[in-house]
């Protein structure tokens, strides 16, 4: 079992370019099911490259594939706009790979896809799985990869892997590789300001998922989600082996670093910083790396105590 994706989804590309082309490619190639893509000029055509038709609309390819997942890899000023096609489709899951799309335009996506509580948190149940943007999409080694995550260093197993960082992922994923320890879902969550779903949205799916027997997340600077989800799981799962790893300890307050949402604000007393998160998760019993070799071995190390 896996979470979210599995070999049955139905993926279709949004977005036929250079990147659309060589990644849908490589995705199909690895055994994902990518039924079609779509174009608004190029309705008709086969996508060459990737062997499949092209759609005009979103809603034609789903109506025609049973596409149930969409890849958007449109330039970022039509990001929003194609996010929000592939939800009034009614596709259930959407992974945008897409950086530097406006906050202003995912705040308006947010607003659009769920409902807000009357407490002012939104119900994500509401509306799709919205991955992204700016991440490297999710994998779940041995049935389906939609983004850019390279299926090479990894395989199927037990570890559920969510992380802020595509890169700094890459190599926690790799190492446990060389280790012999796979990957059940490896969840790219990205590390902008405003993204679809956090911590809190993966982490109680890894706990639901037989097959996920052990966790690791990867969290940043700035903000304070990385608490959150260790208080989650110090209170429902504390049995389960759990690491992560916060990138940024040696990073200035006031200055950002990387991502978007990865930056300490001044004066901040939320404990944005790396060296913050790393107290606050050991005081709830979550082992932190202090880089992602470190990170990786500690995982090791729960898996064969």
């Amino acid at each position: 079992m896996a979470i979210i994706i599995d070999e049955t989804t139905k993926v279709l590309i949004q977005g036929t370019g250079g990147q659309g082309t060589f990644h849908g490619k490589r995705n199909k190639d690895y055994g994902t099911k990518v039924v079609a893509g779509t174009h608004p000029k190029k309705g008709g055509q086969n996508w060459e490259g990737v062997d499949v038709p092209i759609f005009s609309t979103v809603q034609e390819a789903k109506d025609e594939t049973g596409a149930n997942a969409s890849m958007v890899m449109v330039p970022a000023p039509f990001t929003k706009d194609a996010i929000l096609e592939a939800y009034e489709a009614g596709i259930e899951v959407i992974v945008a790979i897409t950086e530097g799309v406006p906050v202003h335009d995912m705040a308006q996506v947010y607003n659009t896809l769920y409902h807000r509580n009357e407490d002012g948190t939104f119900d994500m149940s509401s509306g799709p799985v919205l991955i992204g943007p700016n991440c490297p999409g999710l994998i779940s080694p041995g049935k389906s990869n939609i983004g850019i995550i390279p299926e090479s260093i990894t395989k199927p197993g037990t570890v559920g892997l969510v992380s802020r960082s595509g890169t700094l992922t890459y190599q926690i994923m790799h190492e446990l590789n060389l280790a012999g320890i796979g990957i059940s879902t490896c969840v790219g969550i990205g590390g902008d300001p405003i993204i679809g779903s956090n911590f809190m949205d993966i982490v109680p799916k890894f706990a639901e998922d037989p097959e996920t027997e052990a966790i690791v997340f990867v969290g940043e600077i700035g903000g304070t989600e990385e608490q959150k989800v260790g208080r989650w799981i110090a209170e429902n799962i504390p049995d389960t082996p759990c690491v992560a790893y916060v990138a940024g300890f040696s990073a200035p307050p006031g200055k950002q670093m990387g991502h978007a949402g990865a930056i300490v604000k001044e004066g901040s007393d939320g404990g944005e910083t790396a060296a913050d998160k790393k107290a606050a998760l050991e005081e709830m019993g979550i082992s932190v790396g202090i880089n992602p070799s470190e990170t990786a071995q500690l995982m090791i190390k729960r898996l064969n105590a």
